[in-house]
């Protein structure tokens, strides 16, 4: 049975016409973009690009499908109840001649017939009263890389430095040969300055690899560390944009998750990997000329990843100016 309140704490309302055109909008491209993957999963076949985005980050094709309109949005005549931090209304629909903004909602059992419909928005009490802990992070962290220099010199030696001094058999993508072998990719290692900031990239480096590095990050020191530049804070726009679930726009989500399956793509074509038998080009970092190639693409990823980082923000913003607003 749909929840009754007194007042609605909205400020747009979307028709069903409106609202569902975007949702199916949404629904087509999100299919768009993760058929690749769902196509390999019924055949059981493993890709070494792709699957880094259903492995490391936790987001479902079916949680990516979900269309979510953010805070401040009531959808008309749409029962999510059942949806994780929504309420649903019951509410009597405009008389012919009243005013358009005037939804009254029922405020008594006994008022309850046919003609009222359900609507449905984000409870943004609910909301900040078990994810605020997760709200209050992801401000700090995206704020903070957006007010730090990014730094353009780290060449993705991050994934040399993951496979150092290792064997054959100890490679995480097996399938795929190193392109200019063991003892070459450890001296490009050896011959470079490694300078990694981002603690979920360092983390994953050989023990041998570690103390190589410049910096030594951590899980408490990511927010003073974080910066635009790095492609794996890139690629993370997208988790933190997943985990605040509702409260994001469903466009945002889509366009972060395009942003994470680009720079993938340029992170594994930097690699010590192989990847032409996958169809792309080579990004030889160890070279002059492969250097320029990843800091012209490095530029374009932090100016995306920082557009899509203060839509985030926006929509936090919006969340937290309306939360109080809800009764």
């Amino acid at each position: 049975m749909a929840a009754l309140v007194s007042s609605s704490p909205t400020t747009l309302r979307l028709s069903a016409a409106e609202w569902q055109a975007r949702a199916t909008e949404h629904e087509d491209r999100a299919d768009a973009l993760t058929a690749g993957h769902r196509e390999r999963k019924l055949r059981g076949e493993k890709h070494p690009i792709e699957d880094f985005l259903w492995h490391y980050y936790s987001v479902k094709p079916r949680e990516l499908r979900r269309w979510h309109p953010g805070a401040g949005v009531v959808l008309e005549g749409a029962d999510r109840g059942s949806w994780r931090h929504y309420m649903t209304v019951a509410t009597a629909p405009n008389r012919s001649g009243s005013d358009p903004t005037d939804n009254s909602v029922t405020t008594s059992a006994d008022s309850l017939d046919t003609n009222l419909r359900t609507d449905s928005f984000v409870d943004l009490s609910e909301f900040f009263a078990t994810r605020g802990g997760t709200v209050d992070y992801v401000e700090n962290l995206l704020s903070a890389t957006l007010e730090r220099t990014p730094r353009y010199g780290c060449f993705g030696l991050h994934e040399w430095a993951m496979v150092y001094r290792m064997t054959p058999e100890q490679l995480r993508h097996s399938a795929l040969p190193l392109r200019i072998g063991h003892e070459a990719t450890d001296l490009v290692v050896e011959q470079h300055p490694i300078a990694c900031t981002h603690f979920d990239a360092f983390r994953f480096f050989t023990p041998e690899a570690a103390p190589l590095n410049t910096l030594q990050p951590t899980r408490e020191t990511q927010p003073e560390l974080e910066q635009s530049g790095c492609l794996h804070a890139g690629m993370d726009v997208y988790k933190w944009a997943s985990k605040l679930g509702p409260i994001v726009p469903g466009e945002v989500l889509l366009d972060t998750f395009e942003l994470a399956r680009d720079i993938r793509v340029v992170d594994m074509q930097a690699s010590p990997y192989d990847v032409s038998s996958l169809g792309l080009a080579v990004i030889p970092i160890e070279t002059p000329e492969g250097k320029r190639e990843y800091s012209r693409l490095q530029r374009g990823f932090a100016e995306r990843g920082n557009g899509l980082r203060e839509r985030v923000l926006e929509a936090i913003a919006a969340a937290r100016a309306l939360e109080g607003s809800q009764i």
